[in-house]
């Protein structure tokens, strides 16, 4: 078999030996220098700005009044905030400076819910390291992290394995083919289209306060849809104001991370060294790392599904399992559905739980997210 061409141009630091191994002699050491997180604390406006972020309208998570009425007393975090609380799970990555980072998936466990007022502390350690031939960028690296997540009285509230794929950006440029047939692909939606999308917001239904109960559940039934889209740039931006971005920063503190951390300056059309992180906003710049255009975030896309899931669940629900991997970027102009179901039932320690699995694919039918759930409903038979 002939080598690879040459490529045509080569602008982006590229994956060596020796930052693999760098890498490798990093597994279970404990994370002491890391970025501060974008929240400390679980506040009355950082759980709404999170919410709002994703576009979830559940008055459990914004409303005072609403949350006084409830079993908790008080307004309850959604699941998904705790991604505000650590940069590592949210994607921060050492090693292979300048090298690509896509975030493509997260594997949760929750113990407590997090209320207002409660303060969020993290370990996390790079857990492992795995190589995969990928039809994005060939050679990738599937770089895996381990966050547990703790409240002020010193209880685990949850923990997450996270990953990030590190790819050569030239490669997946030139060379990668997922993305062949949608790079010069543009679509206008009519107003019949924006029409019945319309209507999948208004049927959108948020649980609440009726409790959804162990014993009303079937195994084979079906989650209500959820819809998230048509996507824009603006809707993006929205999820980093709630969640805080990894490397949005400005001016002088732009200037003190690039300084710190060399390969997170990379050049714009004006030879400023901006953050990588704008291939989110900017279509040009995403291109240049083998996607068709701006897309959403990996987090924003593990939120959508778990926010599929508390709708469904109601107020009474616990979300205790949430594995969400990702297969696609949602780029621009795309719209998401997410569909889920039943697939199975059972009693363990006490706890009556539901199995669930979600599939989210866009409206041109390509898989976009996997999502595995596992819910704990109350029982009838524990409220007699």
């Amino acid at each position: 078999m002939s080598p690879p061409e040459p490529l045509t141009t080569a602008r982006f630091p590229k994956i060596t030996e020796a930052g693999l191994d760098d890498l490798r002699k990093r597994i279970g050491i404990p994370i002491r220098d890391t970025v501060e997180p974008w929240n400390y604390e679980a506040s009355r406006d950082a759980i709404r700005h999170y919410a709002h972020g994703i576009g979830d309208d559940n008055p459990l998570w914004t409303d005072p009044h609403y949350a006084e009425r409830t079993r908790f007393g008080r307004i309850v975090a959604l699941p998904s905030f705790l991604f505000s609380t650590s940069r590592i799970v949210s994607g921060y990555c050492g090693g292979l400076s300048g090298v690509h980072a896509m975030w493509a998936g997260a594997d949760w466990t929750w113990h407590k819910h997090v209320l207002r007022g409660d303060e969020i502390t993290t370990e996390a350690y790079l857990k492992d390291l795995i190589e995969h031939q990928t039809r994005f960028a060939g050679r990738s690296f599937q770089q895996i992290y381990h966050t547990d997540f703790f409240n002020q009285q010193g209880d685990k509230v949850a923990e997450c394995d996270s990953w990030v794929f590190r790819t050569d950006r030239d490669e997946a440029r030139e060379r990668g083919t997922k993305y062949t047939e949608a790079r010069e692909r543009f679509e206008r939606f009519s107003d019949d289209q924006l029409a019945e999308f319309s209507k999948v917001y208004e049927a959108e239904e948020v649980r609440g306060a009726r409790p959804r109960y162990w014993e009303d559940v079937r195994e084979g039934e079906a989650l209500p849809r959820m819809m998230k889209g048509p996507m824009t740039v603006t809707g993006f931006i929205c999820y980093a104001q709630g969640w805080g971005g990894l490397y949005i920063r400005a001016n002088k503190i732009a200037y003190q991370m690039q300084m710190k951390h060399p390969g997170l300056g990379i050049k714009n059309r004006f030879n400023i060294p901006d953050c990588p992180e704008r291939v989110h906003w900017d279509h040009d710049f995403a291109r240049e790392v083998g996607v068709p255009g701006a897309y959403d975030y990996g987090p924003e896309r593990c939120s959508w599904l778990t926010h599929h899931l508390t709708n469904w669940m109601g107020d009474d629900g616990f979300l205790h399992r949430s594995d969400c991997q990702i297969r696609r970027h949602n780029t621009d102009g795309e719209v998401l559905f997410i569909d889920g179901s039943v697939t199975g039932k059972r009693i363990e320690d006490g706890k009556h739980l539901v199995e669930v699995e979600q599939k989210a694919e866009t409206h041109r039918g390509e898989l976009s997210a996997l999502g595995t759930a596992l819910v704990e409903l109350p029982s009838r038979a524990a409220t007699h």
